[in-house]
Order: structure tokens, then C-alpha cells, then sequence
């Protein structure tokens, strides 16, 4: 589009919007409040170093045109106001409650930013320790979060104030539901769950095998001599204490690294990593989940509800999936012999959830199919897209066999879901941290290599990011005005 085009589009659409103020109406759409910007289609930018003296940064862009700055270069660009968090790495992007959380690694801060006020709203308080992995609930209620050096789960209760820390060696990953009634948490290298639970006075029971404050089942519980909060491990229903929680034998996994969960939050797949995290098999559990948060007078649930735990062999390997309907998209990593060294490759495994099993492979569409190479049981972000596209990122996706044999080895593959054929992107760029899907415009946003890309959803060829490329290191992206939640690669 010609400069002149865009400025008299972008004009337009900013009398379109002081005429909606004049009408006393302050609303774009499902009720979301008009942002000062004026702008309805952002794309909000994690930035680390922006310069010499700050460590971190959140702008924004107009994701309609694709630039930073006002379509007269006035403002010249767009920011969150009042954040200061240092080197932020990741944003739980929460469109549909207006509002953005963002985690800082170069200080623990957990940042809240208003999406309808472009401006930083607080934080969350009382986690123990810089986080390895933290979420927010939907409602804003509670927070989890997973201290791998503190060795400690923290769930903080925003209602009430209170932050209770839950002793748990080696916890480095929580996993949460979308309407935060549960939570998972992961130790690494061990093949164990553990859940947090809210006691009510009336569960509280004593027994002879630990503190007379504590349930049966429970591995800690906090404050010691009158408990809100205990962790529990996740066991089968053999035998069950007063609370109505299990203290059979534990359920075993092979190596859990994360879970996802169905629409209605009742039942979570973990990801059984096996190989690619030093385990045996690679595979996804079944899990069905009760509510971390028990009212007086409500049915105590048990983890699970059943002793059986239905579990699905995956071929290609489980660290991240992707629910979507009645299909579950599985990526991992597989370790392969390489001229007697041991390297991985990247795969996705297509689930059908109907029938719980891997959809069979053919010879014109493989299952599991061959995408970019990555860390094994390491970051990688899923998201689907206009076009009926999924997108999944990697990083050091050069250190596989992808490398070592001469094939594309970008960090960034484009899968059409309508027939599960796979498209690498090239060239590499860099690690991908970060995915945005701009839905209805058919492009993506991403962060490789600390800059910031756009690609077209219809066949991945990249889109002109020059007027969108920052300074510092990019290192995650969120579409603030997505129509869901699901425009989100942090849960």
C-alpha cells in the first residue's frame, strides 16, 4: 500500500473512532474498552535491553498496517507505560479480561498490563525466588508459580493476600487450567505430579505418620499448625484420608514435563517426555483433574478420580501440545544416531481425542511428521492461525539432525491442519521464543533471533517488518486485541 493510501486508511479510522467518543461510546468490540491509542489491532513487543540503562520494555505496534509509530510519525512509537520489569521473557496474553501478565527473569517480577489503558497495573506479590515457570488464573484470583532454585511452589491468593510457599525439590514447571480451578506442578528428572489444594478448617485431620495438622496424602502444607494449603501427590485412590484425598501407591508417569487441558479444564494430557528428557517412552496421560479450591459442603474430588489412567504411545515425542478441538497436536524431540553421537530431531504427532490414539501415518502424510529440531524437553511455543495454519517454534534448532545432515533447519514450521503437510521456513533467524497470531488478517507476528518477524498465514512467505523492528532483544509477542484467550502460547 502507498504511503498515501495508508496515511488516508489510518486517518480515516481515527475519525471513525473520535466519532464513536463523541457518540459516548468507548467500546470497539464484546464490550472492550477504546484504548488511548486509538488503535483496535496490537501487537504487544517483550523487549530486553532496550537500552543502557533500562532492562526491559513492553512497546506495542499497529498490527493492521504493521508499524510502530502514529501514521504522521506522531507518536513516534507506542509503549506500555509504567512497566519496569527486567528482562521479560514471556507474556500470558489474556485478551477477553483485557489485560496482559508478564514475567521478568532479570528480577522475579510477574507484571499486570492493562490491554484497555496501555499502562503496567501491578504485579503479583509473594512469589518465592525468580520463577522457572508462573501463570495467572482467568479471574486474577490466584497465581502459581514454580521456583526451580527455591525448590519451592508458591500459590498466591490475591483475594485474601496470603502467598504460601510449598516445599518441592527440584519443581521447575506448573502447569495451570484455563479457568485456574487446578494446577499441576512438575519436578524435573523424577517421574511424579504434585497438585496444590485449599483446605477447608473441617478437613483438617491428624494422623500418627506426620504433624497432627496434616492430611495423609499431603507432601507439605502451609502455615504447619492450621493449613490452607497443602501439596499432594498425585495417587492412586487406593485407600483416601478424611479429606477425600488419595494415599495409595503414586501414579507413575515417565518423566512429566507439562500438561494441557481439555475446554472444560476437567481433564489434563501430560506430556510424558520418556527419551528426550531421560525417560523410556514417550506418551500422553490422561489425567482426570479435581478442583484445587474445595467450599465448605462441596464433594472432596480425588486425582485421579479413577485408578486408570488411559495413556497414548507417542512416536515422535512429548514436550509440548496444542488442544483444538477434537485434536491434539503433539511436538517433541527424538534422539537418532548420528555417526555415533546422539542427537534429536523434531516431530508432530497428530491425537484424535474422540478415539484417544495417533492418527495413522501414510505414505503422503506422515504422522508423526518431521518439523524443526530443538532442545530436547526444552522451550517451544504452538499456536494456531488463520488458514486453518499451526505454528510451532523452536530454539538451537542447529544442534540436530537436521544440521548434521544438510536439511533446512530453521526454528519456525508452518503445518496446514487440513492435511497435516509441514512447511520449514527459512532461513534461520535465530531461536523462536515468541508467536502472535493476527487473526482475520492472515499473518503471524514472531520473535527470532531477538527481532521481530511477520509472516503471511496463507503460504509463510515473510511480510516487510521493517517498521516494526526494535531496539534491544525481542524476545516474545502477544496480539493484545485477539477475540480469545487462545491467541496465547503461555499455559
Amino acid at each position: 500500500m502507498k504511503n498515501r493510501s495508508l496515511w488516508i486508511s489510518a486517518a480515516a479510522a481515527l475519525v471513525v473512532a473520535a466519532a464513536l467518543s463523541g457518540c459516548g461510546t468507548t467500546t470497539y468490540f464484546a464490550g472492550r474498552n477504546l484504548p488511548p491509542s486509538g488503535l483496535t489491532n496490537r501487537v504487544m513487543i517483550a523487549v530486553q535491553n532496550p537500552n543502557s540503562v533500562t532492562r526491559g520494555a513492553l512497546v506495542f505496534v499497529d498490527a493492521y498496517y504493521d508499524i510502530r509509530s502514529g501514521y504522521t510519525g506522531t507518536p513516534t512509537s507506542y509503549s506500555i507505560s509504567g512497566f519496569s520489569g527486567a528482562l521479560p521473557v514471556s507474556i500470558q496474553n489474556m485478551p477477553e479480561e483485557q489485560l496482559g501478565a508478564v514475567y521478568g527473569a532479570g528480577d522475579g517480577s510477574f507484571s499486570l498490563v492493562s490491554y484497555s489503558q496501555e499502562k503496567a497495573n501491578g504485579t503479583v506479590t509473594g512469589l518465592n525466588g525468580l520463577s522457572s515457570s508462573v501463570y495467572l488464573s482467568r479471574n486474577q484470583s490466584y497465581s502459581v508459580a514454580a521456583s526451580q532454585s527455591s525448590h519451592v511452589l508458591t500459590v498466591v491468593n490475591r483475594s485474601t493476600g496470603g502467598s504460601y510457599g510449598l516445599s518441592l525439590p527440584g519443581v521447575y514447571r506448573v502447569s495451570m487450567n484455563t479457568g485456574g480451578s487446578m494446577a499441576l506442578a512438575f519436578v524435573e528428572n523424577s517421574n511424579y505430579i504434585y497438585y496444590p489444594v485449599q483446605l477447608t478448617a473441617a478437613q483438617t485431620i491428624a494422623y500418627s505418620g506426620g504433624p497432627a495438622t496434616w492430611p495423609k496424602a499431603a507432601e507439605d502444607c502451609e502455615p504447619l499448625n492450621g493449613p490452607i494449603w497443602c501439596l499432594f501427590q498425585a495417587q492412586s485412590p487406593d485407600q483416601t484420608d478424611a479429606t477425600g484425598h488419595s494415599y495409595g501407591a503414586p501414579l507413575t508417569f515417565d518423566r512429566p514435563v507439562k500438561a494441557v487441558f481439555s475446554a472444560d479444564g476437567g481433564t489434563a494430557y501430560v506430556l510424558n517426555c520418556g527419551p528426550e528428557c531421560g525417560g523410556t517412552s514417550a506418551s500422553v496421560s490422561l489425567l482426570q483433574v479435581a478442583p484445587m479450591i474445595f467450599l465448605s459442603g462441596q464433594s472432596s474430588g480425588l486425582l485421579p478420580t479413577t485408578g486408570s489412567i488411559p495413556t497414548i504411545p507417542i512416536p515422535g515425542g512429548a514436550s509440548n501440545a496444542l488442544v483444538a478441538g477434537s485434536t491434539l497436536y503433539v511436538v517433541g524431540q527424538q534422539p537418532v544416531q548420528v555417526n555415533g553421537q546422539t542427537l534429536f530431531t523434531g516431530n508432530m504427532t497428530v491425537v484424535n481425542l474422540q478415539n484417544n490414539a495417533v492418527v495413522p501415518s501414510s505414505s503422503a502424510v506422515p504422522n508423526p511428521a518431521s518439523i524443526s529440531d530443538g532442545v530436547p524437553g526444552g522451550p517451544s511455543r504452538l499456536l494456531m492461525a488463520d488458514d486453518n495454519t499451526l505454528w510451532i517454534t523452536m530454539t538451537q534448532c542447529t544442534n540436530g539432525v537436521r544440521a548434521a545432515n544438510g536439511l533446512p533447519e530453521g526454528c519456525l514450521t508452518m503445518v496446514n491442519t487440513t492435511n497435516n503437510t509441514v512447511t520449514m521456513l527459512e532461513p534461520y533467524l535465530g531461536d523462536g521464543t515468541g508467536i502472535a497470531a493476527v487473526s482475520g488478517f492472515h499473518k503471524i507476528y514472531t520473535t527470532e533471533g531477538g527481532q521481530v518477524y511477520i509472516y503471511s498465514t496463507v503460504n509463510g512467505t515473510a511480510i516487510d517488518n521493517q517498521y516494526v523492528t526494535v531496539t534491544g532483544t525481542a524476545y516474545d509477542v502477544a496480539y493484545m486485541d485477539a477475540t480469545t484467550d487462545a491467541d496465547n502460547t503461555v499455559y
